[in-house]
Formats: C-alpha cells, sequence, structure tokens
C-alpha cells in the first residue's frame, strides 16, 4: 500500500486482532459484524472501535466448494489470542502491527497483521509455518505465468506480502517494489520478514521509496501490481484515465496489470470515499483505457460486501488453459473466475 512517514517510534502493545472478515471485539470475543472483509473491535479503555478490513476469495471452484466460510471462522477470536505489538503515526499513515495467537481458532491464527489507517485495512499479512494467505495477495501471485520476460514492478509495497510469496513460486522472477512511505518498510523489514527476504533474494528484490505512480524500468515492466490505498481508499488518481495510459505506456510489450480495485469492504477515513463508488470509477476508468481487455474478479461473498481485482490484456480460453498449467494446484481455481469488465 502506499505511504510516507517520519521516524519509527513503535509502541508494545497488549493486542489487537486484523483479520479478514468483521467482527466485533467485546472483552471476551471477536464477533462478526457484517462480512468477511470488515471488522469492529472494542475494548475496555479505547474510545472508539477499530475496523478491520481485508479482501478474501471465495472457495475456489477446483475445491468444490461453494459455501461460505465455516462455522469456526465465524466463531470469533477471544481477546487474549490478539496482540498489538506495534503502533505509531506517520505522515502517511496509522501504523499498527497486530499478532493473532496459533491457538486462536480462525483461520487467521498465528498470522501477523499490518493496519495502515484509522479504519483498519489490512495491508500486509503474514503466516510463519504458510505462504499463501487465503487473501487477494494470492491473487496477485497468479500473474507471471501470463507476462513477458522481465521484471514485475509492485507498487504499494507493503510489507512485502505479495512479492514473498512470488519470490517462492518463480524462481527467475525479479521484483521490483515501489512503497511511499519508509516507515512502512521498516516495519516490514522488523515484523515481517522482510530484511531476510532481502538477503535472500538480493539479485531479485528491489525496493524503491517514493510515488509508485513514477515507478519505471528500462525497456518497461513486464507486469504490474498496483495496491494504492491512502487512508482507507485508493488513491483519486486511479479514478483518471491518464494514469492509465501513464501506467500501460510503462509495460513492455505483452505486458499486463492487475489491480486491487477494492469495494464496499474497503472503509475509508472519508465517508465520502465511498468503497464500492470508488471500486466503480477505477474499473470505468480501466476500461476507456483498456477497452475489452478489462476482466475482474470478485472475492466478495455477498453484494453488500464485494472485493475485487482487475486485469488487463486478452484472455482467451487456450490462455486460460495454459495459465493454470503453469499454476500450483492451489492457485489454478481463480483463472476461471475472471469475467469480462461489465460496465
Amino acid at each position: 500500500m502506499m505511504s510516507q512517514g517520519q521516524g519509527l517510534r513503535l509502541i508494545s502493545y497488549q493486542s489487537r486482532p486484523n483479520v479478514s472478515h468483521p467482527f466485533l471485539l467485546t472483552a471476551h470475543t471477536l464477533q462478526p459484524s457484517r462480512s468477511w472483509n470488515h471488522f469492529s473491535f472494542k475494548t475496555p479503555g479505547m474510545p472508539k472501535p477499530f475496523h478491520l478490513h481485508l479482501q478474501l476469495p471465495l472457495p475456489l471452484p477446483s475445491h468444490n466448494s461453494h459455501q461460505p466460510q465455516t462455522g469456526t471462522q465465524d466463531d470469533g477470536i477471544p481477546i487474549d489470542d490478539v496482540k498489538v505489538i506495534a503502533k505509531f503515526k506517520t505522515r502517511y499513515n496509522y501504523i499498527r502491527v497486530l499478532q493473532v495467537s496459533r491457538r486462536a481458532d480462525h483461520p487467521f491464527a498465528g498470522s501477523r497483521l499490518l493496519l495502515l489507517d484509522s479504519p483498519g485495512n489490512i495491508h500486509s499479512i503474514s503466516f510463519l509455518f504458510k505462504s499463501l494467505t487465503n487473501t487477494y495477495f494470492d491473487v496477485f501471485a497468479t500473474l507471471p505465468p501470463i507476462l513477458p520476460p522481465g521484471a514485475v514492478g509492485i507498487l504499494g509495497f507493503g510489507a512485502g506480502s505479495t512479492a514473498r510469496l512470488m519470490l517462492e513460486l518463480y524462481p527467475d522472477l525479479i521484483i521490483r517494489g515501489w512503497e511511499l512511505d519508509p516507515s512502512v518498510v521498516a516495519v516490514g523489514r522488523e515484523y515481517f520478514g522482510l530484511e531476510k527476504l532481502e538477503k535472500q533474494y538480493p539479485n531479485r528484490l528491489f525496493i524503491s521509496i517514493g510515488n509508485g505512480l513514477k515507478a519505471s524500468i528500462r525497456n518497461g515492466f513486464a507486469g504490474i501490481l498496483v495496491d494504492l490505498f491512502s487512508k482507507g481508499s485508493l488513491i483519486p488518481e486511479l479514478q483518471e484515465p491518464s494514469t492509465w495510459h501513464k501506467l500501460r505506456k510503462s509495460l513492455r510489450k505483452g505486458g499486463r496489470i492487475m489491480v486491487n480495485v477494492g469495494g464496499s469492504c474497503v472503509e475509508a477515513e472519508d465517508e465520502g470515499r465511498n468503497g464500492k463508488m470508488v471500486m466503480e470509477e477505477t474499473l470505468k476508468a480501466m476500461h476507456r483505457v483498456f477497452g475489452d481487455k478489462l476482466f475482474v474478479l470478485n472475492l466478495g461473498n455477498r453484494k453488500d460486501d464485494d472485493s475485487s481485482l482487475a486485469l488487463t490484456g486478452e484472455l482467451a480460453v487456450p490462455d486460460r488453459d495454459a495459465w493454470k498449467k503453469a499454476l500450483p494446484r492451489s492457485l489454478k481455481g481463480y483463472v476461471d473466475m475472471w469475467a469480462p469488465y461489465q460496465g
């Protein structure tokens, strides 16, 4: 996600969870509030609730399951199973790092989460013993097999959730990430294993501090992942066709762009920046540039909790078949979830 900041001032805290569905945090448990993408937390002594939002995929077709998440996930997380391990503000972000106990009876058990805004939208997630996250980061990781040779740009690098997964899956892939807030990268190194990742892949992972919309490399990107949010909303530039014209020009021949366009599950600090409305305006802007070469994947389980990604380029049936063959089994199901944009 996009951001920028000043010096780190880490504060150890007792606890706080971040998840992919809505939860009301009481003194006893976190209970689902509205959707799998939105959580509301209250604890004694805190003046207002925290809201956590993250896009979760629907069950994959390859798993032969089209049901919502199980009752185990709906049972909530005991407050004792969640801890806030860092909390501070920078010029652009309200950074919080949360740890969910491995004992928690929840899909996010054992995860570490990064929040960057007051509503509590989740910008990075990592697990100690597994790579897949069951969130939109996994969808991002399906992009490389349909790209020409070359580097992939991640605009809105966050703490490196997408980069970690892609570097593990594709041995020859080179990633160039851009993050506006240096404090976000520092937190990634301190709490999300980013420093280890950089040492492990010194010739394949490069991180720049700066505005992702100004990112460029010689000969162009093979692919670009766009995950640019500020204050809980897609940045306004993404609702402008001129931005997409510029990003398209930064691609090499055959290159593609995959975008987290958010949706109703995303809560902005500015109530006027309705998540669904901003998503629709972003897709319209993209459609003006990419025409019928624009596809959308919806991750929402309900109409009022929609959450989507967008993909540019051709996507005929033979292309999909080859794409699935190049992916690990755990990611193949996402390929058939892409549908032509119906503005």
